[in-house]
């Protein structure tokens, strides 16, 4: 028992990457990426009054740190084209009047002229958001009761409501609503990748990688007849959650089901495509799970399933825009919650179908370069067999002449025993006969 267990130890002793590099990495990319606190969310401005306290009232709210104005419009219909597209998540609308309601606002201590019997209840201004993210959503509301005291070094009420804030896409603030779509996109990554992962790791483990040399077919149309299968069980799954989320929580589809189906299929064929680009690199189907698990962890917590991606600091959010499943979650809340179309969605449509064209070509120049290395794997003995050697073509390529090795060796056993079986039964038969 004791020689057991320092065995197993010194294996594990070997096995530097889970151990070491793998949590040391993900502590310190989560650790510093991951936070709850939503700030400096992207936001528009529509600035009717055009006056100097309505400069002042954007430098109070931008010292807030909560929101940052990124974008300026004239009308409000482009502010809410820009919150349809995802461009902003808020936008905030200053009235024409806003002088007059700024005095009039029971916000303000009655230092000014008393308010009319109807301007109790007028805000100041309003804001309009996307509420299908309940943490932006709340973040957005918190800022309903902004004291506007520091206009004119004048008491205020913090309880009067100063802005009026209306949220689009889950006035109800119901969590799955944002829930239900992104789980699509998790789903999707944690099941295309892993069927992909182990695709070519798996030919070479189980020696049939002889046959798909032999064959007329390029690596990428090889690479292309490995994913093609897999996107029928992706549209199923798509069906299958959409389908429960209507049925259970009441969250359908606004937006067009061609539109839902062209970007899905892109986030399958991207996803595959990286499944298979980890396949040309693992050494066994071990290690591939390992992979698909060190990209699901991110899509996670990085592409805004469970963190609002504005809360993130910049560097993760370059890690996070690398990631099939951030863009994705952007498209799919379009089409589901926004009633977006292929225009709207057409930034992140386009890096997908980028990732999917990069991802094939990586994935066959990486099965070509191991083909080669197979190919060029034998050496022919004076006898006139051949026998496997293993060639030196880098990290990824070793199992494929290992592979070969086995089976080779399996082939020369199988040959040698019926050659024995045959020189058996002679012998037999010129006994009988003498």
């Amino acid at each position: 028992m004791t020689a057991i267990l320092r065995k197993e130890l010194l294996q594990l002793r070997r096995d530097r990457l889970t151990f070491g590099m793998i949590p040391f990495i993900q502590l310190v990319r989560f650790g510093y990426a991951i936070n709850t606190e939503v700030r400096h969310i992207p936001a528009a401005m529509v600035d009717q009054s055009e006056s100097s306290l309505g400069q002042a009232l954007t430098h109070m709210l931008e010292a807030t740190q909560v929101v940052r104005f990124e974008k300026r419009f004239a009308t409000v219909e482009e502010a809410e084209r820009a919150i349809l597209r995802a461009k902003v998540r808020a936008a905030f609308i200053i009235p024409h009047d806003l002088d007059d309601r700024l005095v009039r606002n029971p916000a303000i201590a009655s230092r000014f002229a008393a308010p009319a019997q109807g301007d109790a209840g007028r805000p100041v201004a309003q804001w309009t958001a996307n509420g299908s993210d309940t943490l932006v959503a709340g973040a957005i509301r918190s800022l309903r009761t902004m004291p506007l005291g520091e206009l004119f070094r004048a008491p205020s009420t913090p309880a009067t409501p100063t802005f009026e804030v209306t949220l689009y896409y889950n006035p109800e603030q119901r969590s799955v609503v944002n829930i239900v779509p992104d789980l699509v996109g998790i789903i999707l990554t944690m099941t295309m990748i892993m069927f992909t992962a182990a695709a070519i790791v798996r030919e070479s483990e189980r020696g049939k990688m002889e046959m798909l040399i032999t064959t007329p077919i390029r690596p990428l149309e090889l690479m292309i007849g490995k994913i093609i299968p897999f996107v029928g069980i992706g549209l199923i799954q798509v069906g299958v959650i959409l389908g429960l989320g209507a049925a259970l929580f009441s969250v359908t589809v606004a937006g067009s089901l061609g539109t839902l189906l062209v970007v899905t299929l892109l986030f399958i064929l991207a996803s595959l495509s990286l499944g298979l680009v980890l396949s040309t690199f693992a050494k066994s189907q071990m290690q591939a799970m390992q992979m698909t698990v060190f990209v699901l962890l991110p899509s996670i917590l990085l592409s805004g399933f469970m963190f609002p991606y504005e809360a993130m600091p910049e560097a993760a959010q370059r890690i996070a825009d690398l990631l099939p499943a951030t863009h994705f979650m952007r498209i799919i809340r379009g089409v589901v919650l926004r009633d977006a179309d292929l225009a709207d969605l057409g930034p992140d449509g386009a890096w997908l179908l980028g990732f999917t064209m990069l991802g094939l070509i990586v994935a066959s120049l990486r099965f070509r370069t191991r083909l080669d290395c197979w190919q060029g794997g034998h050496r022919t003995t004076q006898t006139g067999r051949r026998r496997p050697v293993r060639p030196n073509c880098g990290t990824g390529s070793w199992q494929a002449s290992s592979a070969m090795s086995s089976s080779g060796t399996t082939s020369r056993s199988t040959a040698i025993s019926r050659a024995s079986s045959r020189r058996s039964s002679s012998r037999r038969k010129t006994r009988r006969r003498a």
